[in-house]
C-alpha cells in the first residue's frame, strides 16, 4: 500500500502543533462526553439521571451538525457585522485542508499599518473547526445544568441550535473571531466570558422562563451516586488541560504556562471552598469540593496564559470564596435567586466565577505574557500600570455586553419556543421522571427491570412498603 506522504504534509504544517490541537480538542470533548454526561447523570436525583445525561449527549451531537453547517463561520469567518460573521458551510475538503486562519484577526495600528498579522496556525482548518466545536458544545451542556429536572426535552431539542446560532456565535465572533471586542483588546484567553459567563447567565434566564422543578424535587435533590459524580468532575478537571492548553493554537510557552496556572487555581479554589464549608457548616462536603474545583477552573480560564503563577493562586483564593459566598449565603437571602430554580447553581459556579476571572485578568495580566498572546500591542493588567487601568474598564464593559446579550437573546428564544412547544414537562412527567419521559431508568435496583413497588406488591399482596 502506497501513501503520498509529502503531499499530505505541506511545508506550512507543523505536526507538533497539529497533534496538540487535535489532542486538546479531544480532551475538551471528553469533558463533555463522557465527563459532564456522567456528572449530570449522577449528581441529580435518581429519577432524573437518564434525562440529565441525555440532555448533555444530545447537545454535543446537535452542536456539531450546526457548527459545520453554518455556525463556525458565523463565529470565526468573514465579518457580516461588527459582532457577527457570515454563515456558511465548513464541510468541503478544499476549505478544511487549507492552512487555518482567522480572516478578521489582522490588528491595525492608529496609522493604518499592520500591528499584528492575521492569525494563521500551522495546521489545517479541519483542526481549528474541530477545536472550536468542542468549546461551543460544552457551552450548551453547561447551560443545561440550570435546567435539569424539568425542561421539556422536545423544547431542548429546538433550544440548542437556536441559542448556538443567535447567542454563542455573537459572543465568539465579538471576542475571538475578529469582532469589535477582539480589536478593542478585551482579554478572554479561553472563554471565561464566551463560554462560562454566557452559559451561567443564559442558564439562569432560561430557568426563569422554563419554571421551577416540583416542590419536592427542590426540597430534596440528593445525588444518586457521589462516586460517579467525582469521576465526572475528575474528567472535567483533567480535560481542562486541553481547554486552556489549546487556546494559543500552538505548542508554545503560553500553552505550558496556561496548563500549570489552570491546575494551581483549581486546586487552590477546591481547598478554599472546602475550608469555607468546614468553618461555616462544620462539615467538609464532596459536592462542595467539586463546586470549588469548577469555580477555580472557570475563574482562571480568561487569564490562564496571561497571568503569573502567584496571580493564579490569588485567583484560586477568590474563586473558592466569592462564589461560595454568593451560593451559600447571598442566594438564600435573595428573593430573586430563590424564585429562579437554577438546578446546579450554574449562575454562581460559571457566571460569577467567569466574570470574576475576567476582572482578575484585567488586574493581573502580565505584559510579556500578554504580548505573546494578544493581538493588541501594549496590553497589560492594572497591576502593571500604563494602559492597565483602561484594560480593567474593557473587561467590565465586555462582561456587561455578554450579560445583556444573553438575557435578551435567551428570553426571546424561550418565548418563541413556548408558542409551539411547552418549555416545561407535564405534571405527570415531573412526578415520575425518566420512565415517563424516556421509558428508561438509570438503575434496575430490585431485579431485572422490576420496580420496588411491584416486588412489594407480589410479596405482600395489595399492601406495599
Amino acid at each position: 500500500m502506497a501513501f503520498n506522504i509529502s503531499e499530505a504534509a505541506p511545508d506550512w504544517l507543523n505536526k507538533g502543533d497539529n497533534a496538540w490541537q487535535m489532542i486538546s480538542a479531544t480532551l475538551v470533548g471528553i469533558q463533555s462526553v463522557p465527563g459532564l454526561v456522567i456528572l449530570y447523570g449522577s449528581i441529580v436525583k435518581k429519577k432524573w439521571a437518564v434525562n440529565s445525561a441525555f440532555m448533555a449527549l444530545y447537545a454535543f451531537a446537535a452542536v456539531l451538525i450546526c457548527w459545520v453547517s453554518w455556525a463556525y463561520k458565523m463565529s470565526f469567518g468573514e465579518k457580516l457585522l461588527p459582532f457577527w460573521g457570515k454563515p456558511g458551510f465548513s464541510l468541503g475538503h478544499d476549505y478544511l485542508l487549507a492552512q487555518a486562519e482567522l480572516p478578521e484577526s489582522t490588528q491595525f495600528d492608529s496609522a493604518g499599518g499592520v500591528a499584528t498579522a492575521m492569525a494563521q496556525p500551522f495546521y489545517p482548518m479541519a483542526s481549528l473547526v474541530y477545536f472550536q466545536f468542542v468549546f461551543a458544545a460544552i457551552t450548551l451542556i453547561l447551560l443545561a445544568g440550570s435546567l435539569l429536572g424539568r425542561m421539556n426535552f422536545k423544547a431542548w431539542v429546538v433550544f440548542v441550535p437556536l441559542w448556538l446560532t443567535f447567542s454563542y456565535t455573537i459572543g465568539a465572533f465579538s471576542m475571538w473571531g475578529g469582532g469589535f471586542l477582539f480589536h478593542w483588546g478585551v482579554m478572554d484567553y479561553a472563554g471565561g466570558y464566551v463560554i462560562h459567563l454566557s452559559s451561567g447567565i443564559a442558564g439562569l434566564t432560561a430557568a426563569y422562563w422554563v419554571g421551577p422543578r416540583t416542590q419536592s424535587d427542590r426540597e430534596s435533590f440528593t445525588p444518586n451516586n457521589i462516586l460517579l459524580t467525582l469521576m465526572g468532575a475528575g474528567l472535567l478537571w483533567m480535560g481542562w488541560s486541553g481547554f486552556n492548553g489549546g487556546a494559543p493554537y500552538a505548542v508554545n510557552l503560553v500553552a505550558s504556562m496556561a496548563v500549570l496556572n489552570t491546575h494551581i487555581c483549581a486546586a487552590t479554589s477546591l481547598v478554599v471552598w472546602t475550608c469555607m464549608d468546614v468553618i461555616y457548616f462544620n462539615k467538609p462536603s464532596v459536592t462542595g469540593a467539586i463546586q470549588g474545583m469548577i469555580t477555580g477552573l472557570v475563574c482562571i480560564t480568561p487569564g490562564a496564559g496571561l497571568v503569573q503563577g502567584w496571580a493564579a493562586l490569588i485567583m484560586g483564593i477568590l474563586s473558592g470564596s466569592i462564589p461560595w459566598f454568593t451560593m451559600m449565603i447571598l442566594h438564600k437571602r435573595s428573593k430573586l435567586l430563590q424564585n429562579v430554580d437554577d438546578t446546579l447553581g450554574m449562575f454562581h459556579t460559571h457566571a460569577i466565577a467567569g466574570f470574576l476571572g475576567g476582572i482578575c485578568t484585567g488586574i493581573f495580566a502580565e505584559p510579556k505574557l500578554s504580548r505573546l498572546f494578544l493581538p493588541v500591542p501594549g496590553s497589560r493588567g492594572l497591576t502593571y500600570g500604563g494602559p492597565g487601568g483602561m484594560q480593567l474598564v474593557k473587561q467590565l464593559v465586555a462582561g456587561a455586553f455578554i450579560i445583556v446579550l444573553n438575557v435578551i437573546v435567551t428570553s426571546i428564544i424561550c418565548l418563541a419556543i413556548r408558542v409551539v412547544i411547552p418549555l416545561r414537562m407535564s405534571e405527570e412527567q415531573l412526578l415520575v421522571g425518566d420512565d415517563a419521559v424516556h421509558g428508561e431508568e438509570a438503575y434496575a435496583l430490585w431485579g431485572d427491570g422490576k420496580k420496588f413497588d411491584d416486588l412489594a406488591s407480589n410479596k405482600y399482596g395489595e399492601e406495599s412498603i
